[in-house]
Parts: C-alpha cells; structure tokens; sequence
C-alpha cells in the first residue's frame, strides 16, 4: 500500500474494507501527470484521497482540505468537458487535468498537493457541448436514501412511474452509521431489501451520480455522470414530473474553530463514506471532537478497522446514549464538556488545543497530537432546493436548525430534510410523502425516539472562543470565514456591530446561515428569509427549439420580485474568464466597490457558460459593458451579453456575445 498510504489494509480493515471497490482488480491513471494508483470502483477523489493527496492548495496562506465539498473539475486528456472529481469513476489508463497551472512543476513537487491555490471551478453547470437528455416521469424522487426509497416503492404500487435521483455512486444514504434502535433491522438488511425491491420494479428507475442542480415544479434537471464505452462523460438530465419529493437529507454542520478545514481534518459522514465505500482513512490514529453521539459509532468503526482513537471530545457535559456506553466498552478515552479550540499542522500531523465547553469558560484545555480528526458539529437538514423552489424555513432553537415550513404545489420532503430522526420516522415519510402528493388520506409520521434520560440530544454546534485564522463557518463548497474581533480593542471595551451576514458579497449555503444565527450575524426571526433569499438560487432552464415543451419555472423568484425599486432587469452576464458563477453573488459597478449595501446586482441562475442576473437598469451600461463580481479572495469581471427576452435562446445568445439579441 506504499503508492496508496491512506487506503487500509484488507486484512485488517474490517467494516472499513470498501464496498464500493474490487480490490482484486487494481486501476492507474494519471492525475495532472501524476500517476495514481486504485481499484475498480474508485471515483478521481477517492483514488487521489488513499494515494495521500488531501490539500486542494492553499487559501488565505493556510492548507485547505481536499474535500467532497472542494473538489475541482477534471477534464480528460482530449475532452473540454469538466467533470466532477468528487462523481467521475476512474478509469484504467485514463489521463485526466485539473487545470492547475504549471504542471510540470507541480508534478516534480509531488507531495499531497493539487496546487490549486484559489476556489476550484464546479463541474455541475454544463458546458457548450454538454449533452442534454430528456424525460417524463409520474414522480421524481431527490436522494436515495431510506426515506427516498420508501417513497419511490410507493409510489410504484399507486401505479406511477418514477424516477430516482442520487448524486452519490452509492445509494442506501447513511443508515449504516446512525445504526438501529429497538425493534429495527440492521441497516445493512434494510437497505439491501429496499434496493432489492427497487431493482425488481419496472415502474422505478434508479440514476446515480445525478446531482439534482434544480427542482421547480413540474420540471427536475440533474448533471449526471456516467461511463460510455469505458469513458467518463457528464450529461443534463431535464425531467417533466408533476410530482417532487426532496428526500435529501442532513448535511453535516462544521465545528466552528481556527484550522478546521485543514487537510486531515473532515466530518463524520465524510469520513465514514470513505471508510465505508472506500477502505480511505488518513494515517493510523485519530481524534473525534462531537456534539452528537452519532460520532461515537463512527469511532467503534474505525477502532474495529485497527485505527487508534486517542480521545472523544464531547461538549456535553455527562452524556449518555447506547454508543457511547459501547463505546466504553472498546476502552475509547471519553471527555465530556470539551470542545475544539484550534489545530495547526506539524510535521504531517496534526496538534489541537482544548477548551471548556461548560457554561461559556474559555480555560485552557490539554494539547493533542493526532494524524486525523474528525469534527462532527450536529445536523442542518438540506433545505437547498427547497429554497430553491420557492420553499419557507424557520429557526428551531430548540434544535439549533432551520426547518421547513408550509407547502409547495407539487414538491413534498421526506426523510431527514422534513426534520425526522430515526430511521423508522424517515421510512414512513416516503410513503407518507407520496399520499400528500396524491391528495390521499395521510397516515402520519410518528418519531421513535429515545427517553433524554438515556439518549443525551446534540448539543448546539461547538465554537471556539476566540476566532482565529482559517476559522470557516460551514464545510460546504463555499469558504466564509467567522468573522474577527475588531484589532486593537480591549476585552472590556464595546465590540462595533458586525455587518449582517446577509449582505456578504459572496454567495452563502444553509449551513452558513445557520452557523450565523448561533454567532449573532443573522437574527433566528430572519434566518428562514436569508435561506430563501441567499441559498436557494436555481440553474436557469434552457432548452433547445425541438424539444418538446417543458412546464417551464418561473425565471424570477417572488422574492426578488421588487429589487432595485422596480429598476430591476434581467441580463446575461457572462465572466471574461471560463468559470462557474455560484447564484446568490453579488454583483458590484467596479473592482474597487466592496460596500454589500452599493451592489448592483445579484446572480440568479448559472446557465452555461455564463449566468442570468438581476441588476439595477440604472446602474449599468449597454451590451458589452463591464461589471464586477467579488469573491472572498479574487474579483471577476463580467461582460453584460443581452436583456433577458421571453423565449430567448440563452445558450445561442452566449455563444452569440454581447450586444446581440
């Protein structure tokens, strides 16, 4: 395993051997002119990740993980196709780029680096060539989990056809680590038998690695990825449907503390997909810092896989649930009422510092020396095309999470995106889900839940006490820093408002919001609105002439319905330079204006190869002017292409450029 140093050994990997890999058929390609080393089954990240590439590059000066959520766009030797490292298979032989400049140096350096030292570009927005494929289904269903194959297997026995959407190579969502309570089966047995029936049903079918990038009603588009003739390509997936459900889960809230998306450093989901799927686990010890007994689980996983667990750090004080007395069991060292309050990189490894978690208290705590960690913050359920479509949330303190509220015409959620716990709850969701839909008499949902007394609920997401560099807000794809106290003040003096968060020029996702809300920059009575306004942005619809018409979406959200004092207008806008153009950005006159509260504009929907943007008619020139997007780390220039018109072509009017109509 010399050439994979993070891959664990079959002999001793235990639950961590790798479902998704044959590792009797071993694969090599080549990665920026490196040669890389996996087995069939591997995506680009997963064989870059076992050979101990885990940095992307550098930002702000400080190692930024390679990640799930920050990964670049590869590219085969031959193609301009951008394709998504995170859902590309790897295949045997193949040559794939990142684009990262001066390759030749980078392949003399080696080491555990992509050398990408700005924001990857994302490979979700199609390109010029992209093919698109169409469909109609009587339901589509987002996300294969428990709660999504429930519903997709009731539906089919209504006698509807239906369509299921996974983003991940692997469905069965992650029941496997959050186990079973009483009177439940094992997750492996029931996720089986759902795929089993699945797979025996004409009526479903099942697409995986189809990243649902908009959900509006009547109208789903998916990027895909899929191999043809042994090769990667990536395709849009449109699909009628006048039935939605969201079964899309939780996304995993980031501890908030200086390094914390360090190289090394990832969540429990991510790190048990690796485990699991993959046999992937960075060096051979480790150290877990938790609000949620789920991690405890996770750190039975990986003991029984050989890896050393050093300490779980809980902020609860005394907490108490069936893993964490299993736990005890395996001899794992446990301290409660503790929290992460900084990591740095030393030498390959990584060293913490500590700190009370109790009452406030930032004392001091002991320093911890580990080759990896992992920092499980709690849950936010993923209400990212729910805002998308229109969809409400609202702050549940007693949770510590946006949850949604109301309905929408033909769009249902299931599952752990509709706020259910258990995996009982979120198997009756589906189909309970589906009778909503079909305006049928609901059985109801009923939460199986654990006495408190027994099972300690999360805590709210741990954060340091003092905000440090490279301390990110969330662990999504987009990188917000928690914002620091004023330089040179005095503890006792008045801190100045922190400017809301809600007028960052830069674009946000959920687990940003809710992260703000606990920090203050976000009042709990706003948070459901910022969501809506900020995270929820869909992909523009195209659409070429002889295909059959769709039920097109409303290009403009309600909410933005307004903007500029009814100054408002629809541009293409397309960046000077091939990159992706994340909705919720805002758009500024010129490279020197940074002030949120002058932008001129805001970006709508992503189409290919540029983006439509609402931007104030008063404050813009003709086709062919320039205006300016700011990121956190960069500017970029846009060049306004047209107006938006009814019925327009928008790819042929990119491809036209500015001033054509």
């Amino acid at each position: 395993m010399k050439r994979q140093p993070f891959r664990l050994p079959a002999e001793t990997a235990g639950p961590f051997l790798g479902a998704a890999i044959d590792r009797s058929k071993p694969i090599r390609f080549r990665l920026d002119g490196r040669s890389i080393e996996g087995f069939t089954g591997d995506t680009v990240l997963s064989a870059a990740l076992a050979a101990g590439i885990d940095t992307l590059g550098t930002i702000h000066g400080a190692p930024l993980a390679l990640s799930y959520a920050v990964a670049p766009a590869v590219q085969l030797a031959g193609s301009t196709i951008p394709l998504p490292m995170e859902r590309t298979p790897a295949t045997d032989g193949a040559e794939y780029f990142t684009g990262a400049r001066n390759s030749l140096l980078h392949r003399l350096l080696g080491g555990n680096s992509l050398h990408l030292d700005q924001h990857p570009s994302s490979a979700t927005v199609s390109g010029e060539h992209l093919q698109r494929q169409y469909g109609r289904a009587d339901l589509v269903v987002v996300g294969a989990g428990i709660a999504g194959l429930t519903a997709a297997l009731a539906a089919a026995r209504s006698g509807l056809s239906v369509m299921v959407l996974e983003a991940r190579l692997q469905p069965g969502g992650y029941s496997v680590l959050f186990g079973r309570q009483e009177g439940e089966d094992q997750p492996e047995t029931a996720i089986a038998t759902l795929l089993a029936a699945v797979a025996a049903n004409d009526a479903i079918t099942l697409v995986t690695s189809a990243e649902v990038v908009s959900a509006r009603s009547g109208l789903v588009q998916a990027h895909v990825v899929h191999l043809v003739g042994g090769k990667p390509q990536a395709q849009l997936l449109e699909i009628e449907s006048p039935r939605i459900i969201l079964a899309t889960g939780s996304l995993e809230r980031l501890p908030i503390f200086a390094g914390n998306r360090l190289p090394r450093a990832r969540g429990a989901l991510e790190a048990f997909e690796l485990g699991w799927h993959y046999g992937i686990w960075p060096g051979r010890d480790a150290v877990i810092a938790t609000v949620s007994s789920v991690a405890y689980r996770l750190a039975m996983l990986a003991a029984d896989a050989r890896v050393r667990i050093n300490r779980v750090i809980d902020t609860r004080a005394g907490p108490e649930s069936r893993f964490i007395a299993f736990s005890r069991a395996y001899g794992i060292t446990q301290a409660p009422g503790s929290r992460l309050a900084a990591a740095v990189q030393s030498r390959g490894r990584l060293q913490l510092r500590t700190e009370s978690a109790m009452g406030g208290a930032a004392t001091g705590g002991a320093d911890l020396t580990t080759d990896s960690l992992v920092a499980c913050g709690g849950w936010q359920p993923d209400l990212t095309l729910w805002n998308g479509a229109g969809g409400f949330s609202r702050w549940q303190s007693s949770r510590h999470r946006l949850e949604a509220t109301g309905t929408l015409d033909g769009i249902a959620l299931a599952g752990s995106a509709a706020g259910w716990l258990s995996r009982t709850a979120c198997a009756a969701s589906g189909p309970d889900a589906v009778a909503a839909l079909l305006g049928r008499p609901r059985q109801g949902v009923q939460e199986l839940s654990i006495d408190p007394v027994y099972d300690t609920p999360d805590d709210p997401t741990s954060i340091a006490s003092v905000a440090g560099e490279a301390s990110f807000l969330a662990a999504g794809r987009h990188l917000f820093r928690r914002p620091a106290a004023a330089p040179g003040s005095w503890p006792w003096q008045r801190q100045p408002a922190t400017e809301s968060i809600a007028d960052t020029p830069q674009p946000l996702d959920v687990g940003i919001v809710a992260a703000s809300v606990q920090l203050g920059l976000v009042p709990a009575a706003s948070a459901g609105a910022v969501a809506q306004e900020r995270t929820g942005l869909a992909l523009a619809h195209t659409r070429p002439a002889e295909a059959p018409p769709p039920r097109a979406p409303t290009l403009l959200p309600d909410y933005l319905v307004g903007r500029f004092g009814g100054r408002g207008q629809l541009w293409l806008i397309r960046p000077t330079e091939g990159r992706t153009l994340d909705p919720g950005g805002l758009i500024q006159p010129d490279a020197d204006t940074a002030d949120p509260l002058a932008a001129i504009g805001v970006v709508v929907r992503p189409v290919q190869d540029g983006a439509l943007a609402l931007l104030d008619g008063a404050a813009i020139g003709s086709a062919g002017s320039k205006v300016m997007l700011r990121e956190s780390t960069r500017v970029v220039p846009l060049t306004l292409v047209a107006p938006y018109a009814e019925g327009m072509d928008l790819a042929a009017a990119l491809s036209r450029g500015a001033g054509t109509p």
